[in-house]
């Protein structure tokens, strides 16, 4: 399934069902009056965070959306039935923005929260709703008002419990690879992971939801090399893994540089809590592996966990480093992924 965070499309609530002109007909009642009954309220628009969505790409392939109007009055004062609500199932983590693009109408973070984005409009009133002491036979009956139309962006931020960072070639979806039953594309050149990837793990009896985002490059947080597009995903994450390649000869820019970024991105994700992880010691000596980890710990102040994605190596101690500052879930996730949840333990 492809992967899609971002879509525009256009919505038309129901319009109102039009108010009936009509007069009592009935054998020895020669002055009946009116009996047009009013119409029935336009369907509305409502948007749904559900369980087992993870992506927009639905939205690229539909783009209008159109609510039931209402049904028109009917003699004997009936009213016309409602129109029925449109729901529009979103994944969660889903924002509804205004054609402007900067404005959130509704931020849908819970499973089964919803929003009406669009209202349908009333019916119109028949004309036994204008009868009165001097007007006995009013012929006057109004149609439905029309309901709302708009223009809204639907964005997708994911909701993950660990979000993996780190400059292109870190080994981020190697690690997502070892970690869970997700398959990302996996190759020796930056970029190769074009769209964030999500995987399941358990550990200590606990599940984990992991989102490796695509690698982050120098002036990310200004757009270049699509960074904002990328960083909204680990907004909400519960912490981060800052991933670095411990065969880099300097280990200490790449991680200023990936700090740099998140801080001028946004000051709430730079305060995110992080796991700093010396990532690919399985090509190096130990005495390199320590030396380097020793120098990245003096230059962040922060113990920094030495891990290989690709041996399997120290991943369950970086992982229950981690639960310690993810808040236990209230239920359970498997449902949301293709993919079942990997037991590391079983692994390693």
């Amino acid at each position: 399934m492809k992967f899609l965070d971002e879509a525009k499309i256009n919505l038309k609530a129901g319009d109102g069902g039009n108010g009936a002109c009509s007069f009592r007909h009935e054998k020895f009642i020669e002055f009946g009056g009116p009996d047009g009954g009013n119409g029935g309220k336009g369907g509305d628009i409502v948007f749904e965070a559900v369980q087992n969505l993870n992506t927009l790409i639905d939205f690229r392939y539909q783009q209008h959306f159109r609510a039931q109007r209402g049904f028109p009055g009917s003699g004997r004062c009936k009213t016309g039935a409602s129109g029925e609500d449109l729901v529009i199932k979103v994944p969660v983590g889903t924002e509804i923005v205004a054609d402007d693009g900067h404005t959130v109408l509704a931020d849908l973070m819970d499973v089964g929260s919803r929003f009406i984005a669009a209202k349908g409009g009333r019916g119109g009133h028949g004309n036994e709703f204008y009868k009165s002491s001097t007007n006995q036979a009013p012929e006057r009956a109004d149609k439905g008002e029309p309901g709302e139309e708009l223009w809204v962006w639907l964005r997708l931020k994911l909701i993950a419990d660990i979000g993996l960072i780190g400059l292109p070639n870190a080994g981020k979806s190697t690690l997502l690879t070892a970690l869970t039953r997700a398959r990302p594309k996996i190759a020796d050149y930056p970029f190769t992971t074009l769209h964030p990837n999500l995987g399941v793990t358990m550990i200590d009896g606990r599940e984990i939801l992991l989102a490796d985002v695509p690698g982050l490059i120098e002036g990310a947080s200004e757009g270049v090399g699509l960074g904002t597009h990328f960083l909204k995903h680990v907004e909400r994450c519960a912490l981060l893994i800052h991933l670095i390649d411990a065969t880099a000869e300097d280990v200490i820019t790449p991680y200023r540089i990936i700090r740099k970024e998140l801080a001028e991105y946004s000051q709430k994700l730079a305060d995110k809590i992080e796991l700093i992880a010396l990532n690919k010691i399985d090509a190096l000596p130990t005495e390199e592996i320590m030396q380097k980890k020793a120098t990245l710990e003096k230059a962040t102040g922060k113990n920094v966990f030495v891990i290989s994605g690709v041996a399997k190596t120290n991943l369950t101690e970086l992982l229950r480093g981690a639960i310690q500052f993810i808040p236990p879930k209230k239920g359970t996730t498997n449902d949301i992924y293709e993919n079942e949840p990997n037991s590391l333990q079983d692994d390693l």
